[in-house]
């Protein structure tokens, strides 16, 4: 493919002849123009309507003359944080700085600042005081009304009131963007575009503002716990484009008001957006620096399906995607693949074809599409909804049908798959096809906990449907003759969890006989139920008391006995099992984690004082100090 990448300098615009941008698109990651990055989507949407964009990526945001980079847009600014909320980015769940930006050329770090979003709006107001500011992305989308933030710890303003920026345009985004374009080009002053669905505005007036709720005040919910888990219950309610009210969020005299979400996207019009001219790599610009690491993960892989109606408390897809499927047909993605097969670099591999829950491909009953997702009911959680439609049929013959393209030699799925969501099917036609065809010898999954008061919490079925399905699993591995292990996800410290349910997990793992390699702690990001349940101690669903785990140090203790038999660990686990009242899991017998260690007796042959020695068996330890003797 030979198609240009959207201008990038001035120097890309004189060539083009374009004397002057609609839009310049500011965002905190490199720009690589491929469809898994939404500022490049946007661009190239916005450019397949008849606007010129351009990108500036990454710009210093301790020089405010780098915003002019590109010029005096005709329309507007678009200010994006990047693919990740920037302190999500920046930080791990300890508040410790990451050493590698996936995002940055040579996942060099710190080419973006903290909170981006808010700096970028605010740097564009120092030097272009009226041009019109659009934010998006994740970031701005999940901070749109007030929302706690872990890494302050405190209640933030929505990015509205703390940025310079005059809207924004929340979820993914296709739809309000260009309304909001067109409503620009059209002469409407941007204070003006108060109609278009899937963006928020201010306003020191509600007069013409209609059909809405009433949240509680910014200074409510920053005072009160009980009042934040309201509110957020609130707009945890209204996420669904179809029964969704408008919400209004008082900040003193100004309103910050959210509109209604944008209708889901039809399947035609996802197949039109992953049909636009991308290069598919990043810019040539970062060549000499060794690219962009992000590329790697999404160069060789299909995305089939938006949104998720899997409702896990600890992801914001809900506030985001929404919980209604959308998907590509099968002449897109099949397309889209026989392009893929034609890079150099194609190993006849295709890595994942899925999408937030890869085996979604139809929403999951018939009147979402016309009235909405329920309220007050999910779709898999506790249970699965008598009219959930669990069919694997459609996904079953896409994948069939990549399978018998030329130069493809396997295709994974990597995405990950709801096991109860699988366990619903009453065909077992795509869990056999699956372990047959699928899997690259280890299928990752998410249970994420065993203990049924915490998976309760996190909105995930009870531990004996993951039972169930691993034992489904080895008996369909053994029917198509293969050997191929499950890899499950696990949290720790997320709210529900005491120490109790934290041994309860790695007695789980002591008769898996397996020990994960890395841990995730439960990470409070913004505008999740569990992020709620965190700050408040309460389940915003319920309004009932929840435990939370905040001390580091227990903290600590919760994941070190998933990962027991660590040596380092030691001292941590064996603190945790006393703590919960559970010292007979030391001891030499097979149900326990750690062994005790013996103690040297006072007046020993070194004269030293008492002390812990490490020692594998009791008549060992004992032996060895009659030595010394």
């Amino acid at each position: 493919m030979n198609h240009q990448f959207l201008p990038v300098s001035k120097e890309d615009l004189k060539q083009r002849g374009i004397d002057r941008l609609d839009f310049v698109y500011i965002t905190g990651d490199a720009y690589v123009d491929h469809p898994s990055f939404g500022p490049s989507i946007i661009g190239r949407l916005l450019e397949s309507r008849g606007y010129t964009v351009g990108i500036l990526a990454q710009p210093d945001w301790k020089d405010r003359e780098s915003i002019t980079a590109l010029g005096r847009p005709r329309l507007g600014f678009l200010v994006s944080a990047g693919n990740m909320d920037s302190m999500v980015n920046h930080y791990s769940v300890s508040k410790k700085h990451r050493q590698t930006d996936s995002y940055t050329p040579g996942g060099v770090m710190g080419k973006r600042p903290d909170y981006a979003v808010v700096v970028y709006t605010n740097l564009i107001r120092q030097v272009y005081k009226d041009v019109p500011v659009i934010v998006g992305g994740i970031e701005a989308s999940l901070r749109r009304l007030a929302h706690y933030d872990y890494w302050s710890d405190r209640v933030k303003r929505s990015v509205l009131m703390d940025g310079g920026a005059d809207l924004i345009s929340y979820g993914m985004g296709e739809h309000s963007i260009v309304e909001i374009a067109d409503a620009l080009a059209s002469g409407i002053n941007v204070k003006d575009i108060t109609f278009v669905d899937g963006t928020c505005y201010k306003t020191k007036d509600l007069e013409s503002v209609y059909d809405y709720i009433l949240l509680p005040s910014y200074e409510e919910i920053r005072e009160n716990k009980q009042s934040y888990a309201k509110s957020f219950a609130i707009q945890y309610k209204n996420t669904d484009p179809f029964s969704g009210k408008r919400l209004v969020e008082p900040y003193g005299t100004v309103y910050v008001v959210q509109n209604p979400p944008a209708k889901p996207l039809t399947r035609q019009e996802m197949d039109d957006i992953y049909a636009l001219p991308y290069c598919r790599t990043w810019h040539p610009m970062y060549d000499a620096a060794g690219g962009i690491p992000a590329i790697a993960e999404v160069k060789f892989s299909l995305v089939s399906n938006r949104g998720c109606f899997g409702g896990c408390n600890f992801c914001a897809l809900t506030m985001h995607q929404g919980r209604i499927v959308q998907t590509r047909s099968h002449e897109s993605i099949l397309a889209e693949a026989v392009e893929m097969t034609k890079d150099p670099e194609f190993k006849g591999y295709i890595h994942d074809v899925g999408g937030p829950t890869a085996d979604f491909r139809h929403p999951s009953c018939d009147k979402q599409m016309t009235k909405g997702v329920c309220q007050n009911r999910q779709c898999l959680f506790p249970t699965p909804c008598p009219n959930l439609k669990a069919d694997h049929q459609d996904y079953v013959e896409l994948l069939r049908k990549l399978r018998k393209l030329p130069k493809v030699k396997k295709v994974f799925i990597r995405s990950g798959i709801r096991f109860d969501y699988l366990m619903a099917d009453q065909s077992d036609t795509f869990f056999r096809e699956l372990v047959q065809y699928h899997v690259s010898g280890q299928l990752k999954v998410a249970p994420e906990h065993v203990a049924d008061p915490v998976l309760a919490m996190m909105g995930k079925p009870k531990h004996e449907v993951y039972q169930k399905f691993t034992e489904r699993y080895k008996k369909m591995n053994e029917a198509c003759g293969k050997n191929q292990f499950l890899v499950p996800y696990l949290m720790s410290s997320h709210p529900g969890c005491t120490m109790k349910e934290a041994v309860e997990l790695a007695c789980f793992l002591r008769d898996l006989h397996y020990m994960p390699e890395q841990v995730q702690d439960f990470y409070p990001t913004p505008a999740t139920v569990s992020t709620c349940m965190y700050y408040t101690g309460l389940d915003p669903r319920t309004m009932q008391p929840v435990y939370v785990e905040k001390n580091p140090h227990r903290k600590a203790l919760q994941r070190a006995l998933i990962q027991y038999r660590r040596p380092e660990n030691y001292e941590l686990v064996q603190e945790a099992l006393r703590l919960a009242g559970r010292t007979d899991l030391i001891g030499f017998g097979e149900a326990c984690l750690i062994r005790p260690r013996q103690l040297k007796r006072k007046g020993a042959a070194t004269g030293k004082a008492e002390s812990y020695v490490p020692s594998h068996s009791r008549k060992k330890a004992i032996r060895n100090v009659h030595k010394k003797k």
